[in-house]
């Protein structure tokens, strides 16, 4: 829940940069993994960066769109100006310099892994489980006289 409300903290902070753009001294550092899937990077660029890369938005980025799940910006690279398509998911640090802030996120599960993960199981209780019994549907059904005062 706070990894989420703090990618919020992103999302808020770039859709009023996208509205009226950066105040004063303020500019971003976003690094984010590069192969992380969505991310809609110049093919020279994830050659050059083929892990992780870190953009600044500060004096030379275009047409900053932010959506709920990802932001787009036009940046330049060797006096070319290129596009980029980040999912909030693929960052993994956020900072302000300017106001000595800064956010490290813990990578988010990519889509595939996230449904092909195994579920994790409970441990178990030390103690001797309730008697069980069967119900006729086949499923398992505690019974709650373990639990009934005297």
């Amino acid at each position: 829940m706070v990894e989420t409300a703090l990618r919020d903290v992103v999302r808020q902070a770039l859709r009023e940069v996208a509205r009226l753009g950066l105040p004063g001294e303020h500019h971003f550092y976003l690094t984010f993994a590069t192969t992380y899937p969505g991310v809609d990077i110049p093919s020279h660029l994830s050659e050059q960066y083929p892990d992780e890369m870190t953009i600044v938005l500060q004096h030379q980025y275009r047409e900053l769109n932010v959506t709920d799940d990802a932001m787009a910006v036009n940046l330049s690279f060797d006096n070319r100006e290129e596009r980029l398509t980040i999912p909030f998911a693929a960052i993994s640090t956020f900072a302000d310099p300017s106001v000595n802030f800064a956010l490290q996120f813990q990578p988010v599960a990519e889509p595939d892994e996230q449904s092909s993960a195994p579920a994790q199981e409970m441990p178990e209780a030390e103690a001797e489980p309730a008697p069980m019994a069967v119900g006729e549907s086949g499923g398992k059904v505690v019974t709650l006289d373990t639990f009934r005062k005297k």
